[in-house]
C-alpha cells in the first residue's frame, strides 16, 4: 500500500460489508481518517474493531436525522472533509406488475436509501469539502445504470438515478474544485449477492459466463477504483462512470 491519504478525512456509508468495508479499510491503511458509517444493528463495530483510523457510526442514511447526525460527526471528529464515498444501498425484487401499496412502499424506501440519501449527505456535507484542496464524492451506481434486468426494475430506476445526479454535481460542482464520479460494479460478492452466489451454481456460473475474466468480482476490485477516483491521479476525472465488472458489459 502507498501512503496516498495520509491526512485525508473520508466518510464512507454502507460500510459495514462488501464494497464500503473493503473501500473504508484501504482508505485507512494508506493514512486516511474514516468516518465509517451503517446500520443501527450491523456489524460495523464488529467488523472496524482494531482500526485506529477508522470511527463508526450506526446511522441509517435515510433517517431524518441522518444529515445532521453525520455532518456533526465529522465536525467533531475531523474539523473538515477531503472525500465522501455514498455507498450505501438496497436492491430489492420484484416484477414491476406486483407494484401494490407494499410495493410502492418499496419503491419510496430504495429511492430514499438509493437516490435521496446521496443528494442530501452530499449537500449537507458540501462546505466542508469546498474547504478541502481536493475535494471529492464518489458515488456507488451500478451495471444497472445503463442496463436492465428482470425482477430488478426499482433498484435499476434508483442507479440511473444516481448516474444522472453523480453528471449534475459534477457540472454544479466543479467551480469548487470539486470532482464527482460514479462507479458501476458488475457482479461483485457482496452482502446483497452472496446469498444467490452460495445458494445457486446457475447464477454463479451466469455472472462468471459473463465476465471476459471469467470470476465474480470481489469487494477490493471496486474499492481499488474508488480509492482511485479519489486520488491525485483523478484530479481531472469527473462527472464520470467507471465500469469495474471484469468485462461483463462487453457480453451484453
Amino acid at each position: 500500500m502507498t501512503q496516498r491519504f495520509v491526512d485525508k478525512k473520508v466518510v464512507v456509508t454502507g460500510a459495514a460489508d462488501g464494497i464500503g468495508l473493503a473501500t473504508a479499510k484501504f482508505f485507512a491503511d494508506e493514512g486516511a481518517s474514516v468516518l465509517a458509517v451503517d446500520l443501527p444493528g450491523s456489524a460495523l463495530l464488529d467488523v472496524m474493531a482494531g482500526q485506529p483510523l477508522i470511527s463508526c457510526l450506526l446511522q441509517d442514511v435515510a433517517a431524518a436525522d441522518a444529515c445532521k447526525n453525520i455532518v456533526a460527526e465529522v465536525t467533531a471528529n475531523f474539523g473538515g472533509l477531503d472525500v465522501l464515498v455514498n455507498n450505501a444501498g438496497v436492491c430489492p425484487l420484484g416484477p414491476l406488475e406486483s407494484l401494490d401499496d407494499e410495493m410502492e412502499q418499496v419503491w419510496q424506501r430504495t429511492f430514499e436509501v438509493n437516490v435521496r440519501a446521496i443528494f442530501s449527505l452530499s449537500r449537507q456535507l458540501l462546505p466542508l469539502l469546498k474547504l478541502s484542496d481536493a475535494g471529492r464524492v464518489i458515488n456507488t451506481a451500478s451495471l444497472s445504470s445503463i442496463l436492465s434486468n428482470k425482477m430488478m426494475g426499482i433498484y435499476t430506476a434508483s442507479k440511473h438515478a444516481v448516474a444522472g445526479l453523480s453528471k449534475t454535481m459534477a457540472q454544479e460542482w466543479g467551480e469548487f474544485g470539486i470532482t464527482v464520479n460514479y462507479i458501476l460494479p458488475g457482479a461483485i460478492v457482496t452482502g446483497i449477492s452472496r446469498p444467490y452466489v452460495e445458494s445457486s451454481p446457475e447464477f454463479k456460473q451466469f455472472w462468471e459466463n459473463k465476465s471476459a475474466l471469467g470470476r465474480l468480482g470481489q469487494p477490493e476490485d471496486v474499492a481499488h477504483a474508488v480509492l482511485f477516483l479519489a486520488s491525485p491521479a483523478a484530479s481531472f476525472i469527473t462527472g464520470h462512470g467507471l465500469v469495474v465488472d471484469g468485462g461483463a458489459l462487453i457480453s451484453a
